[in-house]
């Protein structure tokens, strides 16, 4: 049961939802502008840049972090070795929106980063007063952009909604398992990852950053 948590924990990591949201935007819902309106090599490119600043370059700052002795271990499971990874991470992301903001595609795509990046941030100013799970931010997110695009395009995502939700379940209960989270802290880190990301869209439904 503790690798089966542990390998959960891994595959749903927070840093790669923003991944697995542009893949499924881009590949996984069939039928739609994003299918259509953008190429396919395009897809791919865009992808692996999204991959590189959301997770690749977090990451190895954290490792360097690690190797300067500035944190302790890997996995940040202690409150104080939390904020100031987080607080870079989201200069990542907000870094990878303004480098994606002129660059010709449908704009949720840069909302779902942009708020990916708002959600880390208030993720490490909650992080001075308590714990907040991380991972839950991260899955309640993708499911706030779901429930955003599905409203924008009029396009039916039960089936991925109830998969965000189900997965949401394994995650809570993975961090529970391995005692990294108390169950509020969990509640608390999907709703604040749904409000942001919803928010973001209704707010900026017809912005053009273009």
């Amino acid at each position: 049961m503790k690798y089966f948590a542990h390998t959960i924990s891994v595959l749903f990591h927070p840093m790669l939802m923003v991944t697995y949201g542009c893949l499924l935007l881009f590949f996984g819902i069939k039928n739609t502008v994003f299918e259509y309106l953008t190429p396919f090599e395009t897809k791919w490119r865009i992808t692996l840049i999204v991959f590189a600043f959301s997770f690749a370059f977090p990451v190895l700052n954290i490792f360097i972090l690690y190797k300067l002795k500035r944190l302790p271990s890997l996995i940040l499971s202690q409150q104080r070795d939390r904020t100031f990874p987080y607080i870079m991470t989201s200069l990542f992301y907000f870094g990878l929106f303004y480098l994606l903001k002129d660059i010709n595609i449908w704009n949720p795509l840069k909302l779902f980063i942009l708020g990916g990046g708002l959600g880390i941030l208030l993720s490490a100013l909650i992080n001075l007063k308590f714990k907040i799970s991380a991972h839950m931010v991260g899955i309640g997110g993708l499911l706030g952009a779901l429930i955003s695009v599905s409203y924008l395009i009029k396009f039916d995502m039960t089936l991925f909604y109830i998969a965000s939700i189900i997965i949401a379940g394994l995650i809570g209960t993975s961090r529970l398992y391995l005692k990294e989270h108390k169950p509020y802290q969990l509640y608390t880190g999907f709703l604040l990852g749904v409000i942001v990301q919803t928010g973001l869209f209704f707010v900026f439904e017809k912005a053009n950053f273009t």
